[in-house]
């Protein structure tokens, strides 16, 4: 005894009633940019912690671009 295709039409209908067609797609919208967001993060995290040597190139350029970055605020001032 689950939820009907008609039980679940009803509920459609007054969801639409109450938020409107734009607010629900503005929320789908908004809910989706943030799954897709979300499901990046992962795949970025899941890419790092699979090489080790990830991290020490990291460090390694922020250095390399700390040190290049020096001499310019030095010519601006």
């Amino acid at each position: 005894m689950g939820i009907s295709i008609w039980q679940l039409l009803i509920v459609l209908g007054i969801v639409i009633l109450l938020f409107g067609t734009k607010k629900l797609r503005n929320i789908g919208t908004d809910l989706g940019g943030a799954i897709r967001g979300f499901k990046k993060s992962m795949s970025d995290e899941d890419s790092k912690t699979d090489d080790p040597d990830s991290l020490e190139t990291t460090h390694e350029e922020q250095a390399h671009q700390a040190s290049e970055e020096k001499p310019r605020e030095k010519t601006k001032s």
